[in-house]
């Protein structure tokens, strides 16, 4: 069950945990207002999300392009 749940958190979640370390902030408490956030707006914060993923795995890519590692070369 805790493979299951890293799994989550690492995979799905990742902008939570992304946001809750960059403003030092639980990431815990950013997913459950990001819940909340989804059912009182009837999923518009999704797009958001969607948006900061796409964005998050962009910024990887390009971090990666500018320093290869020595596999890469």
């Amino acid at each position: 069950m805790n493979k299951f749940r890293y799994f989550v958190e690492n995979q799905i979640f990742g902008v939570c945990a992304e946001l809750g370390e960059k403003l030092n902030f639980p990431a815990s408490s950013i997913r459950k207002y990001f819940i909340y956030a989804t059912f009182m707006t009837f999923g518009s914060p999704i797009i958001l999300y969607l948006v900061l993923a796409f964005w998050m795995d962009l910024h990887q890519h390009w971090r990666r392009h500018n320093s290869p590692t020595i596999w890469e070369l």
